[in-house]
């Protein structure tokens, strides 16, 4: 995979984020409102970054969706919970393959962002994963 195409997975899966922490955002409840605000901001502006990164690299940036189909029903604030957490494991995902295929700046970036989703997957989920953004492949 080369780096433009890693970066546009990357920004697809960032608009991604966006649109399903409007909707954790929805359900969370009070509690854990704040964790949810500052996920979306810190999606957004990596979804704001990225666009600039496809561009340098001679891309035209993915538009985001209208919409996204959810991985389940998200009815109240423990299904909020598990939704936040199944973005951040898929975002991690898209970042592992960035790191692979970026270099310098770009794959540093794509580290700290993978560190970053593998850190909030955790304070979501309660748990860890042995090697965040991987555990789809394996």
């Amino acid at each position: 995979m080369s780096a433009l195409d890693a970066a546009q997975a990357a920004l697809a899966a960032e608009h991604a984020a966006v649109y399903g922490y409007g909707v954790v955002g929805g359900r969370i409840g009070t509690q854990r409102r704040a964790e949810a605000t500052a996920a979306y901001e810190a999606h957004r502006a990596r979804r704001d970054a990225l666009r600039r990164t496809v561009r340098d690299l001679g891309g035209t940036p993915v538009a985001a969706a209208a919409a996204y189909e959810l991985p389940f029903p998200v009815a109240d604030a423990p299904g909020a919970v598990r939704l936040a957490a199944v973005l951040e494991d898929r975002v991690a995902g898209v970042y592992s393959d960035l790191v692979r295929s970026g270099r310098g700046p770009l794959r540093s970036e794509a580290a700290a962002a993978l560190r970053e989703a593998a850190v909030r997957a955790v304070r979501w989920r309660g748990s860890d994963v042995t090697f965040p953004g991987l555990a789809e492949r394996v």
